[in-house]
């Protein structure tokens, strides 16, 4: 976040650098006024130009394996162009290329879950994907993991069929 502050401000100081020229080359015609204006612009521009190209910055840094399984997209009052253009702040990405089968019940698969969001640190959390009951669970020391062929219990949420996290890790594993 403070590169991001450094480069919202050399932003403003280089736009307020091209007033000053604008103002040098009309021999001072252009009013005094233009260069707190085109700083203000060119700070503006370049956080709006940082907030869209977020996601897609951050998707180019994951390791190959992770791959993005669902976005928010959010719009807000203080944005009105993201009305129109709608923000990714948020996304949750697998880590597909290390997810393993559980040894006693192969419809269950282990996959690290990365949320990113938007100015914060990226938290892990580790899942565990009921293949066959198209369900998910946070994998802690309560979970419960059932036999093969045994309903879930409680502490699982379903999974809708079309979820891109059940497409990425159960199309070969369904029994």
């Amino acid at each position: 976040m403070f590169w991001e502050l450094i480069a919202t401000l050399s932003a403003g100081l280089g736009a307020a650098g091209i007033a000053l020229l604008l103002r040098a080359l009309t021999l001072k015609k252009l009013p005094n006024w233009i260069i707190p204006v085109f700083a203000g612009a060119g700070m503006l521009g370049f956080q709006i130009y940082s907030e869209y190209n977020w996601f897609n910055h951050q998707r180019s840094l994951l390791p190959q394996g992770v791959e993005v399984v669902r976005t928010a997209k959010e719009s807000s009052g203080w944005r009105p162009w993201s009305y129109l253009y709608p923000q990714t702040m948020r996304f949750i990405a697998a880590d597909v290329r290390n997810a393993a089968a559980n040894q006693q019940n192969s419809a269950l698969v282990l996959v690290d879950l990365y949320f990113f969001e938007r100015r914060m640190s990226a938290r892990r959390v580790p899942q565990v994907i009921h293949c066959q009951q198209q369900a998910r669970a946070d994998f802690t020391a309560e979970l419960v993991i059932p036999p093969p062929g045994a309903t879930i219990t409680s502490g699982w949420h379903k999974l809708a069929a079309d979820d891109q996290l059940l497409q990425l890790l159960c199309q070969n594993r369904i029994e």
